[in-house]
């Protein structure tokens, strides 16, 4: 088995981009917009689901509109060495962390957690801090998101880039 990475063309990146903008549209409507039959573009998207390029399909969901109006961002500090698989234990049993990475730094990961309020906040985070391995958590509450468009805010797809109109981002 070859370790080398997918190859795939512009027109896979093409579909690529046309998934990620509405997961819904079908292979008619992807192929209209690309110069490709729906038969050829199913081809390609199966071709790609079997590589791992496409790893499924998903519904953005605003996380305001189901409750989740608190958001804050927690560094967490264990004792030693905390294996990865330890602390993805641990972040599975609490359904308000929506993320959770190991990170380089003085922190050994950080949570992405979305609480109904101030309160059902602490109450996570006196959660995750009665594991007998975290040593401390400093965390940083979301005040606003200054790129709205983006998934972690809740967008329902990312803002066209370069695109007629449009100037580039030129960050």
């Amino acid at each position: 088995m070859s370790s080398r990475p997918p190859v795939f063309d512009g027109l896979d990146r093409k579909i690529i981009t046309a998934l990620t903008a509405n997961a819904r549209s079908s292979f008619a409507e992807i192929g209209a917009a690309i110069g490709l039959s729906a038969t050829a573009v199913k081809r390609r998207v199966d071709r790609l689901r079997e590589a791992g390029v496409i790893t499924g399909f998903t519904a953005t969901v605003k996380p305001s509109a189901l409750g989740w109006r608190t958001e804050a961002y927690v560094e967490v500090y264990c004792d030693g060495a905390a294996p990865p698989r330890r602390l993805a234990e641990v972040v599975r049993n609490h359904p308000e962390i929506s993320a959770a990475m190991t990170v380089t730094g003085g922190a050994d990961a950080l949570l992405h957690v979305r609480a109904t309020d101030v309160e059902h906040f602490e109450e996570v985070l006196e959660r995750i801090r009665t594991e007998p391995f975290i040593r401390k958590t400093i965390s940083y509450m979301v005040l606003s998101h200054l790129l709205p468009e983006s998934p972690e805010a809740g967008a329902s797809q990312p803002a066209p880039k370069d695109t007629p109109g449009h100037a580039p981002d030129m960050r």
